[in-house]
């Protein structure tokens, strides 16, 4: 079995969200759907059987590009595509070689059947992170395939601009995870994002930015926390608490982007730590033990539309 985290850029119609969960849900477990209407994204959470993943993955995406335009999107989320990010995930220590499988499978026929140019990352993409493709958005994107700098993996060589392109890659497990500051200065954010991430010498396997978020009026600190021996959650989180308050600013909550391994809540509660957010009904083994049947979808979490 493995997980998949398909992220599609649209986060404030709930019809649209529902039919293309109810798309990806098909033959396998939808386990979460977190829903952001200022990042203007979901995130759909999914475990199955490697050919019933790809399966589901590919007729999700055929949803979401039949019903989405990128060109009406206008969410502070970077994104590249409808369908932005497709990572599969071994549940399994060892099973990455099938993650990875999977993933080259997902991307051929997103390609081929869907028509929409595929970027591999990861451990399918030399090791580049979703990142690498965003900067500046589908317009750097394809002015960058023109040029002659990249070339899609899979499927057409031009971007459409109303689809755009889709990233598809293989990875361990990551904990997403969004802190919200009592302020709307995104100086503050972005201050913070700088001194927490890696690449800015902060702590190891982060990667943070900083948005303000204007439906709901705050700044947020984004993350992405991708070694979570190294880094464990409870204390990036702590991290963001004590830089804040050094800029004399609160944080005012914190929001979890799909689930997250036991071994997270497992570290924080040894560290008597708290997180927001974070509790035994985001466990991914917890909800994934759950499941008694196929196909499930879930109440949709996240910032409302």
């Amino acid at each position: 079995m493995l997980e998949a985290v398909p992220n599609v850029s649209e986060g404030r119609d709930p019809v649209a969200i529902e039919e293309i969960g109810r798309s990806f849900a098909s033959g396998v477990s939808l386990l979460d759907v977190h829903s952001d209407a200022d990042h203007h994204r979901s995130v759909f959470t999914l475990a199955g059987g490697e050919e019933q993943l790809v399966d589901a993955l590919v007729r999700g995406a055929a949803r979401a590009v039949e019903l989405l335009d990128l060109r009406e999107h206008e969410g502070v989320h970077p994104r590249v595509g409808v369908v932005d990010v497709v990572p599969l995930v071994p549940l399994a220590p060892g099973d990455l070689g099938r993650a990875s499988d999977g993933a080259l499978a997902v991307a051929d026929r997103i390609g081929s059947e869907l028509g929409v140019p595929v970027f591999l990352y990861g451990a399918v993409g030399q090791g580049r992170r979703p990142a690498f493709f965003r900067r500046g958005g589908p317009e750097e994107l394809e002015r960058r395939v023109r040029s002659g700098e990249l070339a899609p993996d899979a499927g057409p060589s031009q971007l459409d601009p109303r689809t755009g392109a889709t990233l598809v890659g293989a990875r361990p497990p990551l904990v997403a995870y969004n802190a919200e500051l009592a302020t709307a200065d995104v100086a503050v954010a972005r201050e913070i994002a700088a001194v927490v991430r890696e690449s800015g010498g902060g702590m190891p396997g982060v990667q943070a930015i900083g948005l303000y978020l204007p439906r709901a009026g705050l700044a947020q600190v984004s993350m992405n926390v991708l070694d979570l021996e190294r880094s464990p959650l409870h204390e990036v989180y702590a991290r963001i608490v004590a830089e804040a308050e050094r800029r004399g600013v609160g944080v005012s909550g914190g929001e979890l982007v799909g689930l997250v391994p036991a071994s997270v809540l497992e570290a924080a509660e040894g560290a008597r730590a708290r997180v927001p957010g974070v509790d035994e009904t985001r466990v991914l083994e917890r909800v994934l033990g759950a499941v008694d049947r196929p196909s499930r979808l879930g109440p949709c979490r996240g910032r409302s539309p």
